[in-house]
């Protein structure tokens, strides 16, 4: 597997990345906020997005933003190739967005919001905590960003206090846990016929 920092020649990608949130968000029938391909092809080109690579074939994508002068970070829109789920390229994704987020804004605390039971057991390896919404950040273009999931209603009906979705927090600088990346060179499962897999067909942060 090959994980690395995305740049502007993977935006190639970004229609088929947003597909898979589109997917996701069907299968899971929860809340996911929309994706654009520009706006992914964005954040691959400066430097603010991790993409995954299993035998050449895109395995996963996750991209960070930052509110509130850089003091908050969020790491959002995981998503995996469902044929992948359950090897471990998730938790991989997730442990390379978040030490990017560490490098480039060390100071920040690093938040996410999300529904996907798989990305809080990763978050919590990480060292997240549950929070409420008011320890996030008050930024309005993050909110904002909730205007595509289905909840938004319900987020707006309780005055952005709560909603369906998990706060989770990382505020310590000197905590960091090392997720071990596996090795798929190793790996001699076959892959499960289409269609045979109830699961989701997708691990999905929700945070917009």
């Amino acid at each position: 597997m090959t994980i690395r920092v995305a740049t502007a020649a993977d935006a190639q990608y970004a229609d088929q990345l947003c597909q898979w949130y589109v997917e996701s968000a069907k299968t899971r029938g929860t809340g996911i906020a929309k994706r654009e391909p520009a706006y992914v092809a964005k954040k691959m080109e400066s430097g603010d997005a991790i993409i995954a690579f299993v035998e050449d074939e895109l395995a996963g994508f996750c991209y960070i933003e930052t509110f509130d002068d850089k003091s908050f970070v969020v790491n959002s829109g995981l998503v995996v190739n469902a044929e992948l789920r359950k090897h471990g390229v998730g938790r991989a994704i997730k442990q390379a967005v978040f030490d990017l987020s560490r490098t480039k804004y060390p100071q920040a605390k690093i938040f996410g919001i999300t529904t996907s039971l798989a990305v809080m057991k990763i978050n919590t390896d990480l060292g997240y905590e549950p929070v409420t919404f008011s320890e996030l950040t008050q930024s309005e273009d993050f909110w904002k960003g909730c205007k595509s999931c289905k909840n938004f209603g319900i987020l707006m009906e309780n005055e952005r206090k709560m909603c369906l979705c998990t706060g989770m927090l990382f505020d310590a600088a000197d905590k960091l846990v090392q997720v071990q990346v596996p090795d798929f060179a190793t790996m001699v499962t076959p892959p499960l016929p289409i269609g045979t897999d109830p699961a989701p067909s997708s691990e999905t942060d929700s945070a917009s």
